[in-house]
């Protein structure tokens, strides 16, 4: 879960739709109907891209630097950069039960207290991730 940056190139076809491929991530490529839908989708198709390895444990491919990739007259180079954290914020953010057993002295004392566990357990957690 990390940051990351991937030169992409960008083709135009007809009608104003650009595709786009990045050509060190295998199976990631994508095209939009206009130059700024191209740029989002990019963005979309990486992240989800990257997601998945991370998720199955395979290595992430080192980004390329965009000087020694070739492309065809008329495309271009662009980085595009993403952030699989924060997408793992947004779309992988359900709730799920967990069971876990503490001393019965500091249960008693914190529910006396009102202290929200789950809260408590998430701020652990994010503090021993290093995850804000």
């Amino acid at each position: 879960m990390a940051k990351y940056l991937f030169p992409a190139i960008f083709t135009p076809e007809t009608n104003g739709i650009y595709s786009t491929n990045f050509p060190d991530v295998e199976g990631c490529y994508t095209q939009g109907d206009d130059l700024q839908d191209a740029y989002d989708m990019a963005e979309d198709v990486l992240c989800l891209r990257l997601y998945e390895l991370e998720e199955s444990n395979e290595p992430i491919p080192t980004p390329s630097n965009p000087a020694d990739i070739p492309f065809t007259h008329g495309s271009f180079i662009a980085l595009i950069g993403v952030d699989t954290l924060e997408y793992r914020k947004f779309y992988d953010n359900k709730a799920v039960k967990k069971t876990l057993t503490i001393p019965q002295w500091l249960n008693s004392m914190a529910e006396r207290e009102g202290i929200n566990f789950s809260q408590v357990l998430q701020n652990a957690l994010k503090d021993q991730l290093g995850v804000q």
